[in-house]
């Protein structure tokens, strides 16, 4: 019977939880190249907030082995990469750090060996692009010595219901066999079972469409917020009494960042374009949620202005840093647009934000980050909640508020205590 020895690339939200979840079966190696990643890791940190401590010492102790030091994936049979896909400055696909994983890889392959890719990407990516680089470096031949599959990663950081054990994991392969052969193996650690693609390139637009499907009813969500904002409706109201309705699909207006659906589409996007097709709708869409901290901006200032307050030099609190609620995930945050617009007026901003690290924030933004609200401790003409962490909801936030001040709600989740929201 074939023994595993699963090597997995890139050991952040996506790689070390399946690093762990393999580890339960199989001797398994997980690579990286940050060296302080890996340091906290083998001492049962997680800064991610993924996987407890408990459980990763557990997994040291029996069958997972970290390192900085790529060497560690020789011997492996069956590589997974989980490396992150970008977009550079012009929002343009960055595959770069896929080109390296595969490069890495290439130099261990031996003959039979197996590598899965769970990177999103568009359509094509891992047979016209990584399969290349990994014949290349290998010296060995596609299909014969060497065999490929796409499962595509589903980790929703924060989400503890979803975590990858027991969600339905898309699988393919290569060959029919070799299809069979992976789905088998994700099979064996999984609980949510897999749903086996009928090919590689199914797998890939499967995978992207998902995060551009929820882009493009989030950008609706977010025009018609502006539209009940200018026709003076609460927005909020509008889609409860909508939600009422069987089949109304419950997305709410708000900030659209992190690495998954702030920069999926624009994968889509760039390989319709490379066929000499424009997908306007997925354009307008990334178009409207890229530009919806600017927007947050501007209502914050105009409604200053209707009060009659002075905005050069107004003290204002933005509360919630990351992408999304009650983690610590910062990639791609738009409440950085919100920051950097509103810094235009001359105001004196705070932000706070107990899930994020001060020093990550430091050198990933340039901003400074206050993580203890007991440093907060002066009254603010505004308060901005950017992020629906959880400990927001038993803060005395209103008891920070000058008499008369605005407190701004974007996320809908405070309507008790805020006077305005998106």
């Amino acid at each position: 019977m074939k023994t595993y020895q699963i090597g997995l690339i890139g050991l952040g939200y996506v790689g070390f939880p399946l690093a762990c979840l393999f580890a339960k079966k199989y001797p398994t190696r997980g690579y990286d190249p940050k060296k302080e990643r890996v340091e906290a890791l083998l001492k049962g940190v997680d800064h991610t907030g993924e996987i407890p401590t408990e459980v990763i010492q557990e997994r040291l102790s029996t069958h997972l082995q970290c390192s900085s030091d790529p060497d560690i994936l020789e011997g492996c049979n069956v590589y997974i990469i989980g490396v992150p896909t970008p977009i550079d400055l012009y929002q343009q696909p960055d595959l770069r750090p896929l080109e390296i994983a595969s490069q890495t890889v290439g130099k261990y392959l031996k003959e039979g060996a197996i590598v899965i890719y769970e990177s999103t990407v568009y359509p094509g990516v891992t047979e016209e692009v990584c399969v290349p680089i990994l014949a290349k470096a290998s010296g060995l031949k596609y299909n014969e010595s060497f065999f490929v599959g796409y499962s595509p990663e589903r980790i929703n950081p924060g989400d503890k219901a979803h975590t990858v054990e027991n969600i339905c994991k898309i699988t393919s392969g290569s060959t029919p066999v070799i299809a069979q052969e992976i789905d088998w193996l994700y099979n064996t650690v999984l609980e949510g079972g897999t749903y086996p693609a009928g090919s590689i390139k199914i797998a890939e637009a499967a995978k992207v469409i998902e995060n551009a499907q929820r882009d493009v009813n989030i950008a609706f969500m977010n025009e018609i917020a502006k539209i009940f904002n200018i026709l003076e409706i609460d927005t909020q109201a509008v889609l409860a009494a909508a939600g009422s309705k069987w089949n109304f699909l419950p997305f709410r207006p708000g900030l659209v960042g992190g690495h998954c659906i702030g920069v999926d589409p624009y994968y889509l996007i760039q390989k319709a374009k490379l066929h000499g097709l424009s997908p306007r709708l997925m354009m307008e869409s990334r178009k409207i949620n890229d530009g919806m901290g600017g927007y947050i901006a501007q209502q914050v200032i105009k409604k200053m202005c209707k009060k009659g307050m002075q905005v050069k030099g107004a003290r204002i609190l933005l509360m919630g840093f990351t992408f999304k609620e009650n983690c610590p995930d910062m990639r791609n945050t738009k409440v950085i647009d919100i920051y950097h617009a509103l810094q235009e007026y001359s105001v004196e901003q705070t932000l706070y934000d107990p899930w994020v690290n001060s020093q990550e924030a430091k050198q990933a933004y340039e901003v400074q980050i206050e993580t203890d609200f007991s440093q907060i401790k002066r009254k603010y003409q505004v308060i901005i909640l950017c992020v629906a962490h959880q400990q927001f909801q038993s803060l005395p936030i209103q008891e920070l508020l000058s008499e008369g001040g605005i407190l701004y709600d974007v996320k809908g989740h405070f309507r008790d205590i805020a006077t305005d929201s998106l």
